[in-house]
């Protein structure tokens, strides 16, 4: 792929990334500028009205604080998913952000209220560190390092002992990353898969130079050279004195 193809490629993942980005700031903008509270319409586990939580909770934040720390990981994890498995992106996309929706709406507590484009943040991370390593592509390897690497202490938001005092939804958390991972398995054999390496072979080898017993095509096989007599075998010795 030449420059100007990685440059479109690039560019067109980025699309979706910047359009939910776009979304989750709008949001808290039109928020913020007419002094309302739009966190009730996130998930209330366990409840009817609870349910409409599902598609609103990536674009709900509590603080501009919350809505920056999701920000870039959408970023980077949208713009890596849709560069990376062009073919599956939208699927994987949308099944992470509605089956973590319903699965923190199933195992929230009922008495509380998420918010945040967290789950789909975790989701889309062990989507991408774990498709990686199940598909054995190089490529998609090194970018599941990097994925480990950036944000490998995202572990830590699942734990709830850590994650309650500080307020932070391990529910969502914990149902993103479930999901993120079902589908790498469950995808596995869709999209990029390992390389497979085919070596060239020359057809005008040795088989213009030998027959099928391997032997040159001018030569006769051992078991076809006659017995020799015994008057060539005799060696005959001349002792001079």
């Amino acid at each position: 792929m030449d420059d100007k193809a990685e440059r479109r490629k690039f560019l067109g993942s980025l699309i979706i990334p910047l359009l939910i980005v776009a979304l989750m700031w709008l949001v808290k903008i039109i928020e913020v500028s007419l002094g309302v509270n739009l966190g009730r319409w996130g998930i209330t586990p366990h409840t009817t009205h609870g349910l409409l939580g599902i598609l609103t909770l990536p674009f709900l934040h509590g603080s501009w604080e919350h809505l920056l720390s999701n920000t870039v990981p959408i970023l980077v994890l949208g713009t890596a998913l849709y560069y990376c498995y062009p073919t599956l992106a939208n699927r994987v996309l949308l099944i992470t952000w509605l089956g973590s929706g319903l699965l923190t709406w199933c195992i929230g507590n009922p008495d509380s209220v998420h918010i945040g484009a967290s789950a789909l943040v975790y989701g889309l991370n062990l989507f991408l560190i774990f498709s990686g390593f199940i598909r054995g592509n190089r490529m998609l390897i090194v970018i599941s390092l990097i994925m480990v690497f950036l944000y490998g202490s995202f572990i830590w938001g699942m734990i709830p002992s850590l994650a309650i005092p500080q307020n932070i939804s391990w529910e969502g958390h914990l149902s993103g990353a479930l999901i993120g991972i079902l589908l790498a398995f469950s995808l596995r054999k869709e999209g990029p898969q390992k390389e497979v390496h085919h070596w060239d072979e020359d057809e005008d080898d040795e088989d213009d130079d030998h027959d099928s017993t391997g032997s040159a095509p001018d030569e006769k096989p051992y078991w076809d050279i006659p017995t020799p007599s015994n008057d060539e075998l005799t060696v005959q010795y001349r002792i001079r004195h």
